[in-house]
């Protein structure tokens, strides 16, 4: 079926939406979530104050767009890698590649949600979190059905419960690309998977003799 074209108005609004967080992200990167305006926000988007509240209520609906729009681009990005290959290995493997990818091209934007995250903004709306939560559980579960398969099919050894090895894939994955966040010529995101993978599949210990 062929996509409905979007009428011109649409796709000005659309513009101007992503014209506006493009110039919120810039300004809340640089000077922190709290020392932003959204008089500094319009004039950086060069629209005019009262055309920046059409699109958002107040600075908190702004920063949660700001925020939702990234987790449904990240969500899209790693439910489409590990939905594509056949096989559980090349799986994670593509998991692992559009994971360094997303993190590169939005690196501004996950600078920032840290940064705030870890400070005085944490609580910047009830419930925000959880929201953000809920979304990141649903990824975890189809990435456990992804060692559960392995597991069944008899890739994969049954060591521990799939979903814990999600986590830990996961967890391996987020070490290496915040390493690369901080420090990025010292610790680049590694160009091959398995250099991560083998961390899961492999270990360290040699055969007992």
């Amino acid at each position: 079926m062929q996509k409905k074209k979007l009428s011109r108005r649409k796709r000005e609004k659309l513009w101007q939406r992503r014209e506006m967080l493009s110039a919120a992200l810039d300004l809340f990167s640089t000077k922190g979530y709290h020392n932003v305006t959204m008089r500094e926000v319009a004039k950086e988007s060069e629209f005019a104050i009262g055309t920046l509240y059409k699109f958002f209520k107040n600075k908190e609906d702004l920063y949660k767009s700001l925020v939702f729009e990234q987790a449904d681009r990240f969500h899209e990005a790693l439910t489409k890698a590990i939905e594509g290959a056949d096989d559980e290995i090349e799986k994670l493997r593509d998991y692992i590649r559009a994971k360094g990818e997303v993190f590169s091209a939005n690196a501004a934007m996950i600078r920032f949600y840290f940064a705030e995250t870890r400070g005085a903004s944490f609580n910047i709306m009830a419930g925000f979190n959880s929201e953000i939560r809920e979304q990141y559980d649903v990824f975890l579960q189809k990435l456990a059905m992804v060692f559960e398969n392995g597991i069944k099919k008899k890739i994969f050894k049954n060591i521990a419960d799939p979903y814990y090895l999600a986590v830990s894939i996961e967890s391996i994955t987020n070490a290496f690309l915040f390493l690369w966040l901080e420090a990025p010529e010292r610790h680049p995101y590694p160009e091959d998977p398995d250099i991560i993978l083998n961390i899961i599949l492999k270990g360290l210990s040699e055969p007992y003799t």
